[in-house]
């Protein structure tokens, strides 16, 4: 399921902070896409599990840019793109004009509340941010516990790694997120 593609659509005009914002968005979203997620750890390739990826990655830039000095304007561009991603991706999957404002107000919502629990569960260590996982990717299913851990421990040091970085000078290209196979097999060793 192809959902929240990204474009760079209507750049042209907008201030650094917002250009490097919209680029921002568009490394979460490929970091989101990694097959490793849907395949194996079996985050639904839904609208909603996809969603929860993207804002996942777009939550632990977020969370990186606003402790960085001048951090806070690309971190309020990256929260800007993702909802214009949104907005966009549902009127093309058909969602109504009159229901996207609403649609697009309850994923705002999700994100915000799962922002608090990553944000507070990354503080608590790796067992309570994969609870905290667990409880929005996986709701309802048996594997959860395993996949949620697995996760968290990817999380974790894309987190990690990201505090390294400095991502107001980052150049469009150059890697961001680490591939979450390579993670995986490096904190299974």
């Amino acid at each position: 399921m192809a959902v929240f593609g990204f474009n760079f659509f209507g750049l042209l005009g907008r201030s650094r902070a917002e250009r490097r914002g919209y680029e921002l968005y568009g490394e979460a979203v490929r970091a989101a896409r990694a097959p490793l997620y849907y395949a194996e750890l079996g985050v639904p390739d839904t609208l909603d599990g996809r969603f929860d990826m993207v804002g996942l990655h777009a939550f632990l830039l977020i969370r990186h840019l606003t402790q960085q000095p001048g951090g806070q304007p690309t971190a309020q561009a990256i929260f800007d793109a993702m909802f214009n991603d949104m907005d966009v991706n549902l009127r093309e999957m058909g969602v109504g004009d009159l229901s996207v404002g609403k649609k697009v107000r309850v994923m705002w919502e999700a994100f915000h509340g799962r922002a608090q629990a990553y944000s507070e569960a990354l503080k608590q260590g790796r067992a309570t941010l994969a609870e905290a996982l667990a409880r929005n990717l996986w709701p309802d299913a048996e594997q959860a516990p395993s996949a949620a851990d697995t996760l968290a421990g990817i999380v974790l040091a894309q987190d990690a790694a990201l505090a390294r970085c400095d991502l107001p000078r980052w150049a469009p290209g150059a890697p961001l997120f680490q591939a979450p196979d390579a993670l995986r097999a490096r904190l299974a060793a």
